[in-house]
């Protein structure tokens, strides 16, 4: 029985990632949860309480598993700024999975405090894996400076998400560039006029 309710919950949260990558907030809604995985409606309610109850269960299961995966990344890179690379080229490869599709379109607004204050915790890891390679390249306030990082990482998200006229793998080296080199171009990339 336990195994057939995991089974179910498991339905629900990737129709509800599809609802949200489609539609955004407003297609998630419990008749097309219902629709989607078969259910009846009054049995949605038995999983979840809420939109907002959804949404962090989405974070709970799928922020560990991208963090996982930047960590790991992380981890094979032989230097500080190879780490910060592989910081920055990871989340921005996971931008397309269509979990973190799902996610981006959450409205915070929508959520309760409860839902956002685990949203932004979950955030918080992903901060947390590069501070000790801005603190080894030398950076006075390493924390602050990957929270800054974290911002450039999420502009290249919304950017590629727009489907802009670059080609993605140009928003992605763009946005290593920005990190590792600041405005200054470096040898070897093309210089680009906005």
């Amino acid at each position: 029985m336990a195994e057939h309710r995991q089974l179910q919950r498991d339905a629900l949260l990737e129709a509800a990632r599809a609802l949200l990558a489609e539609g955004g907030m407003e297609a998630l809604t419990f008749p097309a949860l219902a629709s989607r995985t078969g259910l009846a409606r009054s049995s949605v309610y038995e999983y979840f309480r809420s939109r907002a109850a959804v949404v962090e269960e989405l974070c709970a299961v799928d922020f560990p598993s991208w963090a996982a995966e930047v960590a790991g990344a992380v981890a094979l890179a032989d230097s500080p700024q190879g780490r910060v690379e592989a910081y920055v080229r990871v989340q921005l490869a996971l931008a397309g999975d269509s979990r973190h599709r799902a996610l981006a379109t959450i409205s915070a607004g929508e959520l309760d405090d409860s839902a956002r204050e685990r949203i932004r915790a979950a955030h918080g890891q992903f901060v947390g894996l590069v501070v000790s390679a801005l603190a080894e390249l030398g950076h006075p306030q390493p924390g602050l400076t990957a929270t800054l990082l974290q911002g450039i990482v999420q502009a290249a998200v919304k950017r590629l998400e727009l489907g802009a006229a670059e080609e993605p793998e140009a928003i992605v080296d763009a946005a290593v560039q920005l990190v590792l080199h600041g405005v200054t171009p470096s040898t070897g990339l093309a210089a680009t006029t906005v």
